[in-house]
Order: C-alpha cells, then structure tokens, then sequence
C-alpha cells in the first residue's frame, strides 16, 4: 500500500483549539491530556478515511512540534534556549514563529522509546496502513549547537550529530520490526543546501564547507534508513523549505542538490515542496532513479486558499515529462502543523485541501 500511495500527506494536522488549550495549561492533568489526545486522534482518522486517503497519521497531535518525540525522549536538551536564526514571512507578515528545539547543554541520553506511544494507539485504531514520522537526525546540530555551550560536551557538530544517528538508528529499526509499513524522516536542513544565503550561514556561523556537510547528512540519514529497511517496509524522506506559522525560511530549486541527493539517498519516496515558484523547476528530477518515487507537493499547507484541480493535473503531467507517471504521487508540501500552533489557515481549509489531493490522485492515477 504504502510503495504505491498516490494520495499522501506529510503527516501534521491542525491541532483543534481544545487540545491546544489543554496543552498550554500548564496545571493540565495529564490523564485529562491523554483521553483528549485519543479522542481527538480518533477522529482525525476518520477524516482521513472519509476523504479517501490511502495512509494514515495521527497528525502528530500528541507532539509540540514534528521533532518533540525526540527531545521529549532524550535528556540533554535545554529548551528554554535557542539557536539564533532568521525566517521569512511569505505570506504570513504578521504571525510569530515559535521556537521549535532548544540547544544540547549535556551528553545525549534517550530516557524512553521516541514513538511507542503513538504507535500502540494507532495499530489499535487506524483503518488502514500507518505511517509514522521522525525528525532526521540532520535536524538537530544546525538548530541545536551552540558555541560556548555544546562544544563543552561535544567538540563540533558532527560529533552530536553522530550520536543522534545511533538513537534513531534503534528507533526506525524498532518501527520496521513492529510491523510498520511506511516510515518517512523530516528533513528540512537540507534546504540550507539549495539557498545560498544559508549556504554561507554553513560557512561562517557552522564553520563547515557545506559540500562536505551535505554529504555527511545524507551517509548520516542513510545510516537511519537502513537500519529499517526490511521487506514490506517503505522508507521515505520529506524535504521542504521550513514550515512554522505559514512562514518559511529558505528559497531555490533542487538543482544545487538533485543528483548527489537522489542518486545516493537510500529511501524509496522523495516528498519534494512544490508549491510556489521557491521551490525551482521539475528539472533536477530527471536525476531521480527510476525504482524510485516522488511525492510531489504542490497543494500549500500554508495558504487557505484552494489550489485548482486542473492545474494540479497539468503540473503532474508536466512533472511526468522528468518521472513517469506510475512513479509519480500528490500531497501537501508539507504538514500543516510542523509546531502545535500550525499554519495560518482553518481546520475546514485543511480538509479541503486533503479532499483535493485524494480526489486529483484518483483523476490522475485512477
């Protein structure tokens, strides 16, 4: 199910505003939390199922942020500390960006599995194949090392990073053990990759040449996909140019990354942004192997407003021309709740906006 979904999802949802509450609360019970996670998750999975989506998530609402079932699970993080960095507003000018990690002040040590929690309940109630998510290990020595702090327990950024990898590397193994059929890692730094003001952020402020640091993340995540690849299991990475209160942060095509990326990634689906004119061409994808698949994600999960169902299809044709069409899918670029607080649109919106990559997959693909 999960090799061949034509109408995919990143994961996130909308966090509806009761939950959101409960979770701001600071004197909430956490009982109380927990049967509102549950109820709340039960419906979303029957939306998804009503709407005709092929995989299903919990929508991450038992998280913060897309990678809080990391640091939840892992002591050593400072979370009332952050990394300086700039976003940008696209659309959204006015809204507030939240801080979605904090900085590693101590040796890594995982306390509790990252996503057994969400997985039981899940393999219990979903109404078809699951898909569960992870933040990339890539994620966290950009955001998370910060100097005359972390160089105090680890001398550079590839030193955290490695020892992230052997967490995740246990827990997407864990996953593929326990039946799960669709893993997909959230991998957003390497946007950072393709923009090159982030380029020289790399340079100056990570004091690492970013060709050497792309090809240490993707041995890096290689490393967490093949310690779940088993049969029956498909692996797939997410790429986007940053995703939090409808603002993003990086800008430019695939091109700088296509080939050294697609050709050597060992995951079986690309989820690729390819919602506004950020985003580049459908070009590099002529780079992608041809047992491969790309999710592309053309309907914004930042923006209410519906995106065309014609044009859809004539983007995936066109797509097409790179990607044969039985290698091609259709989601969202990205999820619409990377933190707890979610993008700036209407839960109704969302569901529209699922309702249409169902309904364009089925046109298209039948």
């Amino acid at each position: 199910m999960a090799a061949q979904c034509r109408a995919d999802h990143v994961g996130s949802l909308l966090r509806p505003p009761e939950l959101l509450e409960a979770r701001r609360t600071a004197t909430t019970d956490l009982e109380r939390l927990r049967a509102l996670e549950d109820r709340h998750i039960l419906q979303v999975l029957a939306k998804q199922k009503e709407l005709g989506l092929e995989i299903f998530t919990d929508g991450e609402l038992r998280r913060r942020n897309f990678m809080s079932d990391f640091t939840d699970a892992v002591e050593g993080f400072d979370l009332s500390d952050t990394v300086a960095r700039t976003w940008q507003a696209g659309q959204a000018k006015t809204a507030p960006v939240s801080a979605v990690t904090g900085v590693v002040t101590t040796k890594l040590r995982q306390v509790q599995r990252l996503t057994h929690h969400e997985l039981a309940f899940l393999k219990a109630h979903s109404p078809g194949a699951v898909k569960m998510t992870l933040p990339s290990a890539t994620q966290f020595p950009a955001i998370s090392f910060k100097r005359g702090v972390t160089d105090k327990v680890y001398d550079n950024h590839s030193a955290l990073l490695w020892d992230i990898v052997e967490i995740m590397k246990t827990e997407l193994a864990s996953l593929a053990a326990e039946g799960v059929s669709y893993i997909q890692i959230d991998a957003p730094r390497y946007s950072y990759y393709v923009d090159p003001k982030w380029r020289e952020w790399i340079h100056t402020e990570m004091k690492a040449e970013p060709e050497a640091m792309l090809d240490e993340s993707i041995q890096a995540d290689n490393a967490c996909l093949k310690a779940a690849r088993r049969e029956g299991v498909t692996l797939a990475v997410h790429l986007c140019r940053g995703n939090n209160r409808s603002h993003w942060y990086a800008e430019g095509g695939y091109d700088a990354i296509a080939e050294k990326l697609f050709t050597t990634m060992a995951a079986d689906r690309f989820l690729l942004e390819y919602d506004d004119e950020r985003s580049g061409t459908f070009e590099p994808l002529r780079f992608v192997p041809r047992n491969k698949t790309v999710v592309l994600g053309l309907v914004s999960s930042k923006r209410p407003q519906l995106e065309s169902s014609k044009v859809l299809v004539q983007r995936i044709k066109e797509a097409s021309r790179y990607v044969p069409l039985e290698n091609l899918a259709l989601s969202p670029q990205c999820g619409f709740a990377s933190t707890m607080e979610g993008n700036l649109l209407s839960e109704d919106e969302q569901w529209a906006k699922l309702r249409l990559v169902a309904d364009t997959a089925c046109q298209v693909w039948g």
